[in-house]
């Protein structure tokens, strides 16, 4: 394969079971599913790239070799979450004997929690109906969703997410790969925006490399339209000593200069409320703030008059102290 011009989430996809960092515990159970060609239905769980969708393609590349395209159905189940995907697409694959000495195939069904609870119920019944010739493997985000008789046909497996040493081990290979220089402190940035998340980072790290060989704090913050933390808590200590107008134009600055949505600027202001010189009561009532202008966001309300009302709470906490 090519890899000039690949998207980094796709060059840098693990393609051995050594490769998958994280989940050495769920990597090592199906490894031995995977040696023994004895794969039960798989329920994979947790938040966005951990490595569900990659762990299912090192097992279907371990089980079919060369022949896996044939052998492995990918689906999405956000792009065809009603009940035809499952009567039409799964049956008709799944239906049909597997080519060479694996005696089944695999369905990939990604984002499962997104199916409709009557596709779910149709594909509880393909499940048991195809058992013989299909295996399949579940990928969710919030294993609640997913129905019980669904959940009780599968062995499940939580994935963790990452910790900072792996995502760290991830920034310094690619950057070795690419011969890209990346200091410390964009690393850490790096970690905190991506949330965990190695599709996200490496998205992140494409766009910098493209603009720059040495990448900074200041790139990653401005590639993903994100404030530094400092930024954000200067204009949230502004507000605490009552320089509620300083506060505010300080904020819409700072949003105009990453083109920030009122919803980004929460979340950010959430994390920084804990960083705060202030006592936990305040942190707590603060907290509280925030989510009630997180919902009134959501309902549509004005995002400007929401954080100018939400500065005010600072303020007026600042100012009771």
């Amino acid at each position: 394969m090519q890899f000039e011009n690949a998207l980094w989430t796709e060059k840098y996809r693990p393609s051995d079971f050594s490769d998958i960092k994280g989940q050495k515990d769920i990597v090592k159970r199906v490894k031995a599913f995977v040696e023994q060609k004895n794969l039960p239905h798989l329920l994979f769980t947790g938040p966005a790239g951990v490595g569900k969708t990659s762990l299912s393609l090192v097992i279907a590349k371990k089980l079919f070799k060369d022949g896996w395209r044939q052998n492995f159905l990918e689906l999405n189940a956000s792009d065809e979450r009603g009940i035809d995907v499952v009567r039409n697409k799964v049956k008709d694959f799944a239906r049909t004997r597997a080519i060479g000495d694996v005696p089944f195939k695999i369905i990939y069904l990604d984002e499962c929690d997104a199916l409709t609870r009557e596709a779910q119920q149709a594909l509880r019944r393909t499940m048991e109906n195809y058992t013989q010739n299909c295996r399949f493997i579940l990928s969710a985000n919030y294993s609640s969703k997913i129905i019980e008789p669904i959940q009780s046909r599968c062995v499940v497996f939580r994935f963790k997410p990452l910790d900072k040493k792996e995502i760290i081990e991830i920034i310094d290979k690619i950057a070795h790969d690419e011969k890209i220089k990346i200091d410390e402190k964009a690393k850490e940035a790096l970690y905190e925006i991506s949330e965990v998340d190695s599709r996200k980072l490496e998205n992140i790290l494409q766009s910098c490399a493209a603009i720059a060989d040495h990448i900074t704090e200041e790139l990653i913050h401005s590639m993903a339209s994100m404030a530094k933390p400092k930024e954000i808590r200067e204009v949230l200590q502004m507000a605490l000593n009552n320089r509620f107008i300083d506060a505010r134009n300080k904020l819409l600055e700072i949003m105009l200069a990453y083109g920030l949505a009122g919803i980004d600027v929460i979340k950010q202001i959430q994390k920084e409320i804990l960083e705060l010189d202030t006592d936990n009561k305040t942190k707590m009532l603060l907290m509280e703030k925030c989510g009630e202008i997180e919902f009134r966001m959501t309902e549509g309300s004005d995002e400007y008059v929401q954080l100018e009302a939400l500065l005010s709470q600072f303020a007026l906490a600042g100012s009771n102290k």
